[in-house]
């Protein structure tokens, strides 16, 4: 005589003990499963006081018996658009790790330097290595004509015209450090003034 076929307890079909997802004792949802915390919260700005810019994350491979250890360098400019910028980096083996090291790095770093009207005061070159960089002054409207590396410093130092031009090493790190070379060899009137105790 062929066995009769019962269902499972519960009425549900299936599984002993594995009632239906929408009954108790069901499999949890999502934001159960995460323990309770729901969607994830947008995440707050690394520096309060300075907005930052990414300009350059280098990724080394470290060869080791059990394969390959990978580590990352993270290079960022930092600046409040009023004259104040800086550059840090930072070492770790996560992205957001280096970066967050690199921003508490560049908080350090952060200088003041003279911005007159949105461009800086005179021309000026400034040298780190074989990377040069020459700054000039522009008429407003003119914009920030600069590359990617030495662009990044000059917005975030607050500079809104400006003509640039880059000479030997390309190097992002090797420009940014020339520009705030050039930077810091800014004067304005008034301090040439105060230097040579005369009337300009």
């Amino acid at each position: 005589m062929p066995r009769k076929m019962g269902g499972a307890p519960g009425g549900s079909g299936g599984k002993p003990g594995t009632p239906g997802a929408g009954g108790e004792g069901g499999a949890p949802d999502r934001g159960q499963r995460r323990g309770g915390q729901g969607p994830a919260q947008p995440r707050e700005p690394r520096s309060k006081l300075y907005s930052e810019d990414v300009v350059k994350i280098n990724r080394c491979a470290k060869v080791v018996k059990g394969g390959k250890r990978f580590s990352f360098a993270a290079f960022v400019v930092l600046g409040d658009g009023k004259g104040k910028v800086g550059f840090g980096k930072g070492k770790a083996k996560e992205v957001a790790s280096s970066i967050d090291k690199a921003v508490r790095d560049g908080e350090k770093d952060v200088k003041p330097f003279p911005i007159v009207g949105g461009t800086i005061p005179h021309e000026v070159e400034g040298r780190y290595g074989s990377a040069k960089v020459r700054l000039i002054p522009a008429a407003d409207g003119t914009g920030v004509i600069a590359g990617r590396s030495v662009r990044a410093v000059l917005q975030k130092a607050g500079v809104h015209n400006i003509l640039t031009k880059s000479y030997g090493n390309h190097n992002p790190v090797n420009l940014i450090r020339a520009t705030l070379d050039a930077l810091s060899r800014l004067r304005t009137k008034d301090q040439y003034q105060a230097l040579r105790g005369v009337q300009l």
